[in-house]
């Protein structure tokens, strides 16, 4: 008697389900991704002005745009290791990373990353942790980009008029909608082509697309 569970249903029943809990190659890799990144961060910290003032000359808030640079290890490491508090670990060691080589922002940089990592980590537990899709890693790049550019106006702005903020935040919330979400989620695609994902569903998952594409 022929089976009626076709096969794509019968390897949907046989794979196993995918655990939110943490592993310990979990903990290392993003704490591996947040140094890497706090040391990006630090460069750029010492690099930004130029193009910061290049932006501001151009219109007043849109210097916001670039602020992805710093966002990208959150929406990096939730897109890789898909564990809930994934993103704010990677922004917040990145931060502490940033803090400790040394920053022109002091402690408020710990602040900083907890509030943007946070950004990012309301997008994937939007989606339960279940989906990584090109959409949602721009959304998380998004929601970071939207967390940075609220407590900026809130901690560096206060004084200056209605018009900048909202050029500001939506010009944060572009930038790093492209900069930390898009970039980051190309960058997955990159390494898991290398195979250097393997470990985790991230790389698995871009691996066997390009396999099923082959085929």
């Amino acid at each position: 008697m022929h089976s009626t569970i076709s096969k794509p249903a019968a390897a949907a029943a046989t794979r196993p389900r995918p655990t939110l809990k943490w592993r310990v190659v979990d903990i290392v890799i993003a704490s591996v991704i947040g140094v890497a990144a706090g040391l990006i961060f630090w460069v750029w910290n010492l690099t930004y002005s130029p193009f910061s003032a290049g932006l501001e000359a151009v219109l007043p808030g849109l210097q916001s745009a670039i602020g992805g640079v710093w966002l990208f290890a959150g929406v990096l490491g939730g897109l890789i290791i898909r564990k809930p508090g994934a993103a704010i670990y990677t922004e917040l060691v990145a931060a502490t990373v940033s803090a400790l080589v040394g920053t022109q922002w002091g402690v408020l940089t710990l602040e900083a990353g907890l509030v943007q990592g946070l950004g990012a980590e309301l997008v994937f537990a939007l989606f339960l942790y279940g989906n990584y899709r090109v959409y949602v890693a721009v959304l998380a790049g998004a929601g970071a980009g939207l967390a940075m550019g609220i407590n900026d106006i809130v901690l560096w702005y206060p004084a200056l008029g209605g018009d900048f903020k909202t050029i500001y935040v939506i010009a944060a919330v572009v930038g790093a909608s492209i900069v930390a979400g898009l970039l980051s989620w190309l960058i997955v695609r990159a390494l898991a082509s290398t195979g250097a994902l393997n470990r985790f569903a991230a790389g698995r998952e871009v691996t066997a697309r390009e396999a099923s594409a082959r085929a």
